[in-house]
């Protein structure tokens, strides 16, 4: 399938926004200061500097667009979208890791239109590798085509998990931990990234927000995998919200979703 005009102009400049970012996020790598917002989360110069910038540029060609960022000032309350196409960036994902000088973490950039993932930008700093693709559109794996696996779930598939915030559903957890190998990298955008390329046959998550996702539901969708949200649907978006509740969910193919839903929810960890 071929994207409108529309999109393969926004496709494009994805593409490039995020690319011209990347020599930023290399050269401050495990150097830059950092320090800690209301919420608990980690924040750094670099995020703030990356979100402004991939925003700049994009409202330049685009300025009747919705732009949404991690990293956008608090303005008191949700955001209502109004655009057909937005966009919700987190500009650095797995900011723990980066200010701390572990190479797994993620530039993210994901396109809606209408409030469903169209379009996702990832740049994996690890493997120095844009991933970007949609539904109807393929996913691409740097330059070559990539799936999500087939496999059926088993012991030997490679699980992405980070372990339970409220440590009461330690047993869940122990669930996966006994039908999977566990990966957790510390950013759940390239978990689900790598859903959608093949390197992971799944993850489970619960503890991500809007901006962690967008643009590799994109990804996972265009590599013919499946997104099942355990809590509620995220799309299409109504509005953005720095203050929305965690989201909860599993991803892969068909089968490894099932099996996971069989694991954790809905009255276990992921449900609760």
């Amino acid at each position: 399938m071929s994207p409108s005009p529309e999109l393969a102009a926004r496709i494009e400049a994805a593409q490039q926004a995020v690319l011209a970012q990347t020599e930023l996020f290399h050269r401050e790598f495990g150097r830059c200061q950092s320090q800690w917002k209301a919420d608990g989360s980690r924040v750094t110069a670099v995020d703030l500097a990356i979100s402004e910038n991939i925003v700049a540029e994009l409202r330049r060609q685009f300025p009747t667009d919705d732009y949404f960022s991690e990293e956008l000032a608090h303005t008191g309350g949700p955001i209502p979208r109004r655009a057909r196409f937005s966009w919700v960036l987190d500009p650095i994902d797995g900011t723990n890791n980066y200010a701390m000088g572990i190479a797994h973490c993620a530039i993210s950039v994901g396109l809606l239109e209408e409030g469903r993932p169209t379009y996702g930008v990832v740049y994996d700093l690890a493997r120095r590798k844009l991933i970007r693709g949609g539904p109807g559109l393929g996913v691409f794996d740097g330059d070559k085509p990539a799936r999500v696996r087939p496999d059926a779930p088993g012991l030997e598939m490679l699980l992405g998990f980070h372990s339970p915030y409220d440590k009461k559903h330690a047993n869940e957890a122990a669930e996966l931990v006994r039908n999977f190998k566990i990966r957790g990298l510390g950013s759940s955008t390239l978990h689900l990234a790598y859903v959608a390329v093949g390197i992971l046959g799944g993850t489970v998550d619960h503890n991500v927000r809007i901006w962690d996702i967008a643009a590799a539901v994109a990804l996972c969708l265009g590599g013919g995998g499946e997104v099942r949200f355990l809590n509620g649907e995220q799309f299409p978006l109504q509005q953005f919200d720095l203050g929305m509740r965690r989201i909860f969910y599993v991803a892969g193919n068909a089968a490894v979703c099932a099996r996971l839903q069989e694991l954790v929810g809905p009255d276990s960890m992921i449900g609760g």
